[in-house]
This record gives C-alpha cells, structure tokens and sequence, in this order.
C-alpha cells in the first residue's frame, strides 16, 4: 500500500485530536527505535524505558524544547494540538501536562501526513537532546 502525502490545506483539515491520534504512534515509534539502537536489551527493560519517555509529563517537558525549534506553521499546529478541547486527563498527569503532551503529537500527526519524516526525526532528536536516558534504562 502506498501512503498519500496530504498538502497543508489538507492536513489542517483534520482535527488536532486527530492529528494526535496519529502523532502518538509516530511518536511513540521514535521512541522505541531510539531506544533499540542506544541499548540492546531485553524487551522488559526495554518497555520500561519507553513508557518513562511516551508519558505526558515527559512529552510536556519536551514541548519547550520543541517550541524554539519550529517555524511558524509548525508552531501554530502545536498551538491548536494544545488547545484543542475534549481532552480527558489521565490520574497520572495534570491538565497543562497532558494538553502540552496532545500538542506534541499533533505536531507529529501532521508532519507525517504531509511526509516530512526528515523534519520528524530533526524535531525528534531536538526532543531527546538533553534528556539522559541512561537512567531509564
């Protein structure tokens, strides 16, 4: 199956829920590839190390970081990811944490509909820089 890239026009059509409903798979497929090419270790280890870094408090974190980084469409797409309503919060983070964390997949969703997987993995690896996983895993 081939993937259709989606023109900006497009992509915002889709709601920033949405959008997040992508992203945390996109997301969370970085994680796991980053994962496996810093450490090679038993899958146990391994998935506790992922759920420490697909968490909303750690995806919040992130979100600082990532807002220095991107241009201003990318910057309006975290903007509405971040506002968007309908959210329910989980008990393990508070409501700035998670609308911070939805954000950071919006972004994520709609980069990958619009193919820029280069652009994914530049944001990626700003998200990460800093972060010392090594305690994780």
């Amino acid at each position: 199956m081939e993937r259709d890239i989606l023109t900006e026009r497009e992509a915002n059509t889709y709601s920033p829920l949405s959008l997040a409903f992508l992203g945390d798979s996109v997301y969370d497929t970085l994680v796991r590839e980053y994962l496996l090419r810093i450490a090679n270790m038993p899958v146990a280890k391994l998935h506790s190390a992922k759920v420490k870094l697909v968490c909303a408090e750690f995806q919040s974190e992130a979100y600082s970081r990532l807002e220095t980084l991107l241009d201003e469409k990318e910057l309006s797409v975290l903007k509405r990811g971040r506002n968007a309503t309908g959210n329910t919060v989980p008990k393990h983070a508070d409501a700035v944490e998670y609308r911070r964390a939805t954000a950071v997949e919006c972004l994520f969703g709609y980069l990958f509909l619009l193919g820029r997987t280069e652009r994914i993995y530049e944001l990626f690896a700003g998200m990460m820089t800093d972060t010392d996983v090594s305690g994780q895993i």
